[in-house]
């Protein structure tokens, strides 16, 4: 596609944007309306609306907020190959594996074909938005890491798989047209390579060939990227040895791989592998993507939520030149709009929701800067205590709840959004939290439910070498790449043995391992099979630490009658007092057992 009719598209994009937010209402009926419409004979609005045809009031009256749990069994069914009329009028062309699980197991969620388009749609807004802001990014190419998943199948045959593998290898992502300022470094063959180590290897050498063309850095998530730049940071000379060879290193077996790779790599470059040497062999690689990426002008990646503990480390790769650029608001189940000041800092970063993506709805939290964490799925939520889109309010605070044209009707998705400003009509929000999430380091999600049952279990070992745990805390440790989880253990002797410490302490290890063994499906994942969270650790400290940390908490201000031991340390002088009282390390000794399910 010529240039002309590229940037006519992305005039005609931003009016699409100015369009849809200045009649943000009007969009929101139509789309409940529409939804409506299609699925009005589904089995699972009969059994809330009786009527032949659904009206918005009725389906505000009678149908009630769920959850995953409760509609999980219609999923469940049309996975086993019983009819999509279940959930929705349009067939269920594949299910969508969520990073959260359900009682261990990953989440799957239904999608139709008609849900890429939408999710198209949002993609082409990305790159008109951010030309408003850095021109002339059609003269260079980006070093976009993009990776797939390995996908299963349901029992009736239907794909179950990422949200992102189903756009990667969709026509709209393989046949798309050639477009100036989506030009990637990677190759398609290196995305859809499910070997993720060969796929970095591919992705990595594709842009160091290309490093004097690239004008941007990213990955969907911080995380994500800088464990590429780990993976650089081990395999550099690999690296390096095949452009100066100008062959693939024989590691790489897939065949589409070494296909395409061939190209780049069509002969020998030893003066590209010598100054590709000089750079990475600096005794610090603070700002090294400046150095080996000279033209970079941002570095794209999802800094929000438990991705912004990534922010300091991002900084310091790339010496505090890059901008970090969040795009997009989006989940496996739906997604819901842009950044429309893309260059904005981090922690400013506001989503404005796109009323034509599906329904919203929202639970009311708190109000004047004030969030009260009421989250508890068990209690049912009236009908009436909902919120359109355009009546929110600004500052307060909101748990967002959709409903789409794939069968999901007034569902939690169980974020938790501040409504921070409007565009036109349409709300502006901040990403707070995830519900009930109190540790993340990649993709996986621990609640304080998981981390306390799996502490429960861990425990016991304990109790025959007369040892009682008496409080704990944890904190995600991101200092070093993977991160790994790090719990905080008091632990009382019960009875004065000499040998006691040396037996409590030798199975403290083990507890390491019962932790992970107990927490859920995809931690499990990340741990074993993508290795981008690390061995948890065990830190035991000394009697009396979690008083000190009451009376810490205490002269910030905490009340000592509502105090409660936060199972997740956020403040630095917490942390830092914790780490002073630190009498050993532990840490799982393996990997918590792990193994393919249909995500």
């Amino acid at each position: 596609m010529d240039g002309k009719k590229l940037e006519y598209k992305g005039v005609e994009a931003l009016k699409e944007i100015e369009r849809l937010t200045m009649k943000a209402g009007e969009f929101q009926e139509k789309i409940l309306k529409e939804i409506l419409t299609q699925n009005k004979d589904t089995e699972y609005l009969k059994k809330y609306v009786k009527e032949k045809e659904i009206s918005v009031t009725e389906f505000k009256k009678c149908v009630p907020v769920t959850t995953y749990e409760a509609i999980f069994p219609y999923i469940q069914r049309i996975a086993n190959g019983e009819d999509s009329s279940l959930l929705t009028g349009h067939p269920i062309t594949e299910m969508l594996c969520s990073s959260g699980t359900s009682g261990g197991e990953p989440k799957i969620t239904p999608s139709i074909a008609e849900d890429l388009e939408r999710r198209t749609f949002l993609y082409n807004l990305i790159m008109p938005i951010i030309n408003q802001y850095v021109p002339n990014l059609d003269e260079g190419k980006a070093m976009f890491l993009y990776f797939v998943k390995a996908e299963m199948s349901t029992p009736c045959g239907l794909p179950a798989r990422t949200v992102l593998t189903s756009y990667y290898k969709s026509k709209h992502f393989k046949c798309r047209s050639h477009d100036r300022w989506n030009d990637f470094t990677s190759p398609d063959q290196t995305i859809l390579c499910a070997d993720t180590a060969q796929s970095m290897h591919c992705q990595i050498l594709s842009a160091l060939i290309q490093r004097h063309q690239v004008l941007r850095l990213g990955a969907v998530f911080a995380s994500a990227f800088l464990r590429a730049i780990s993976f650089l940071e081990r395999n550099w000379r690999t690296l390096v040895e095949d452009i100066r060879m100008g062959r693939l290193n024989n590691s790489i077996t897939d065949p589409n791989c070494r296909s395409c790779m061939s190209t780049l790599l069509s002969s020998p470059n030893p003066t590209l592998a010598n100054e590709l040497v000089e750079i990475c062999s600096l005794k610090s690689w603070k700002g090294i993507l400046c150095k080996i990426w000279p033209r970079a002008k941002y570095i794209e990646a999802v800094v929000t939520g438990s991705m912004a503990q990534y922010v300091p480390a991002l900084d310091y790769y790339s010496g505090g030149k890059l901008p970090l650029v969040c795009t997009m608001y989006a989940s496996s189940e739906c997604y819901f709009g842009v950044n429309l000041r893309p260059f904005c800092d981090p922690k400013d970063v506001a989503f404005t929701i796109l009323p034509n993506m599906g329904y919203f709805e929202f639970i009311p939290l708190g109000h004047n800067g004030t969030l009260l964490m009421d989250f508890d799925e068990e209690k049912q939520v009236p009908n009436e205590k909902l919120v359109d889109l355009v009546n929110v309010k600004l500052g307060c605070f909101y748990e967002l709840v959709i409903t789409t044209f794939a069968g999901l009707y007034r569902y939690r998705i169980g974020d938790v959004l501040q409504v921070v400003g409007f565009h036109n009509k349409a709300p502006q929000f901040r990403f707070i939290c995830r519900r009930n999430v109190v540790l993340s380091i990649d993709t996986e999600k621990t609640s304080e439910e998981d981390l306390h049952r799996a502490i429960t279990m861990a425990k016991k070992l304990l109790e025959p070498h007369h040892a009682l745990l008496v409080e704990y805390t944890s904190y995600p440790d991101t200092s070093s790449l993977p991160g790994h989880y790090v719990l905080y253990w008091e632990i009382q002797i019960l009875h004065n043995n000499n040998n006691n410490d040396k037996y409590y302490l030798s199975v403290i290890e083990e507890c390491c391992n019962v932790v992970e063994e107990e927490l859920d499906y995809v931690y499990r994942r990340c741990r074993t099979n993508d290795r981008s969270v690390g061995p948890l650790e065990i830190c035991v400290v000394e009697g009396g630490t979690f008083d000190l940390l009451m009376d810490l908490f205490i002269a910030q201000g905490a009340s000592i009658n509502q105090y409660k031991t936060p199972r997740c340390i956020k403040s630095k002088k917490a942390l830092k007092l914790l780490n002073s009282r630190v009498l050993a390390s532990f840490f799982s000794p393996r990997d918590p057992k792990w193994a393919p399910k249909m995500c």
